[in-house]
């Protein structure tokens, strides 16, 4: 155990020590201060009770210090009016008194106290010096000596509060990253999630369709069940490539196993009409403006929500035609999947209900763009977006 552990686990004991090392300090320059005078009148025993005093008030520094530093002020003033040279030694119990009222109420307070004690000292040291001390020792003594505990106190506040405010920021900081942390993980979550939503729903619909397609032509035409179930096997194997893709976003960075192959973007918007009409929905895309090159994140999430949107259309509406209009501004990309028949019954329900739409509307936000889906009035339903060209 050190010194200060035991020190702040048994106080009152050191308490009793110190009062006691002060006492025994004291007597020494007050037998040797009586030799220097030159009558009888002045004698140790007239200032060792001071002494006794002030270093017995010091048991009670931390419950009252302001009521201590009066008494050790008094007990050293009285002293040095009857004649003692104002020594360190005598000045030691209004010291620690002053040390820790500055401790405990640091400011304005103890410096008032300051300058109130070292008055009350060197005015009875000047006036009781009957020995001719150097007055330099008379004032300046008091006045450094009594300035040293509240110079201390003050850097040791300073200290505390420094470590203290250490303390806080690196706790703010833990919680910040813990915090952080969870944001991040949350967004992958979410992230990993949209694209699995989008690969599988879209894939599962092109092949539920063409399946369906498949089975139609099968009784009457069924030269061209081939080339469907071609299809269908292209549309299954797309949807492997990119659940791998997808899943490989769980993996390391360095893992030499996680897929390679680049986002899907708007050139690649020939190819996914293709698939919707091997499913027998015949898509319509019209360019206003000229193109532009896109940002890779921004080109991802307008491709995935065309894709949404047209697979909403084949899930959904009872409808074999739909129509991609990109309309190229300045610095935005409007997007606008529409068609023009009401969802059937057999779908039951609105183009609201699943994550389609929500997923379509976090992509849209994330890169900084604007979305809004509903019904139009000829009775079908329009899913729009405009995305910020370079984010």
């Amino acid at each position: 155990m050190t010194i200060s552990q035991y020190a702040r686990e048994h106080p009152r004991l050191v308490d009793v020590a110190l009062v006691a090392l002060m006492i025994c300090a004291a007597a020494g320059p007050f037998v040797l201060n009586s030799g220097l005078s030159h009558t009888d009148n002045l004698s140790w025993q007239s200032a060792l009770p001071l002494a006794v005093l002030g270093a017995v008030a010091l048991l009670w520094r931390r419950s009252r210090p302001r009521t201590v530093v009066v008494v050790t002020a008094a007990c050293a003033g009285i002293a040095g009016g009857f004649g003692y040279l104002v020594t360190p030694v005598l000045l030691a119990p209004l010291m620690l008194a002053l040390h820790e009222l500055a401790v405990r109420v640091p400011g304005r307070t103890s410096r008032r106290y300051y300058l109130g004690t070292t008055v009350a000292v060197v005015v009875p040291a000047l006036v009781g010096d009957d020995y001719g001390y150097p007055w330099m020792l008379t004032v300046l003594n008091p006045l450094l000596f009594l300035l040293l505990p509240i110079a201390l106190a003050e850097a040791t506040r300073l200290r505390r509060d420094n470590l203290a405010a250490v303390t806080a920021r690196a706790e703010y900081a833990e919680r910040s990253r813990e915090e952080e942390a969870r944001h991040r993980v949350a967004e992958e979550r979410v992230r990993i999630a949209r694209e699995l939503h989008d690969v599988v729903a879209h894939h599962l619909a092109l092949a539920n369709a063409q399946a369906g397609t498949a089975a139609y032509l099968a009784r009457d035409r069924s030269d061209q069940v081939p080339r469907i179930l071609a299809e269908l096997t292209g549309t299954t194997s797309a949807a492997l490539r990119e659940l791998k893709a997808t899943v490989g976003l769980l993996r390391q960075p360095d893992d030499p196993n996680s897929p390679l192959e680049p986002a899907p973007g708007l050139g690649q918007l020939s190819e996914l009409t293709a698939a919707f009409a091997s499913a027998g929905l015949e898509v319509e895309v019209t360019v206003d403006g000229e193109a532009r090159q896109l940002s890779p994140g921004v080109d991802l999430t307008a491709y995935r929500i065309v894709q949404e949107a047209l697979t909403n259309v084949t899930r959904h509406a009872g409808t074999d035609t739909a129509s991609v209009r990109l309309a190229y501004g300045m610095d935005r990309l409007t997007i606008t999947v529409s068609n023009d028949a009401p969802p059937t019954a057999s779908t039951a329900g609105s183009p609201g209900e699943g994550f389609g739409l929500v997923g379509m509307r976090e992509r849209a936000h994330s890169a900084g763009g604007r979305f809004r889906a509903g019904p139009h009035a000829s009775g079908g339903f329009t899913v729009a977006t405009e995305l910020p060209i370079r984010p």
